[in-house]
């Protein structure tokens, strides 16, 4: 049982999983410093500095009631809440971790993608212009013999 588990353990799929998760939770890391520490501040400038997170409904006042300033005003009072300037941060930083995924994956698939164009694997009959196999010596759609592909059909 050892045995099955170790080679369980060291095939190919299971150890491409592992490096995977570990490139994930250090690419979350870098994902989330570039949305906080370079996305986050020119948009809290557009918008006039508002900061979202301390947005809340108070729903039921706690003791002392009021007027809360602050969220943790509320909370320390135990004021019930809807604290909806945390969503919209939390909505806002998916959209910015979804857009900067979205455009580092479209430039890694860029850099991978082949510089030719892979051969085609059909060709035109010369009679019926129906497309059929480069390797086809009938026509599947006219029957008409058909030289191999680069050859010229013999004159009559």
């Amino acid at each position: 049982m050892l045995q099955e588990f170790r080679e369980f353990a060291i095939k190919g799929n299971v150890v491409d999983m592992a490096v995977g998760i570990i490139i994930g939770a250090a690419f979350t890391t870098v994902v989330k410093s570039l949305v906080d520490d370079v996305l986050m501040p020119p948009l809290g400038l557009v918008s006039g500095g508002i900061d979202f997170a301390e947005m809340f409904l108070v729903l039921r006042p706690g003791v002392p009631s009021g007027p809360y300033a602050t969220l943790s005003e509320a909370r320390a009072s135990g004021a019930t809440i809807v604290a909806y300037g945390n969503f919209v941060n939390t909505v806002v930083g998916l959209l910015l971790v979804s857009g900067s995924l979205f455009l580092l994956v479209r430039w890694i698939n860029r850099l991978r993608r082949p510089d030719t164009p892979p051969a085609p694997r059909s060709r035109a009959c010369p009679f019926c212009k129906s497309h059929i196999d480069k390797t086809a010596t009938r026509c599947a759609h006219c029957t008409s013999n058909l030289a191999p592909e680069g050859e010229a059909l013999a004159g009559p």
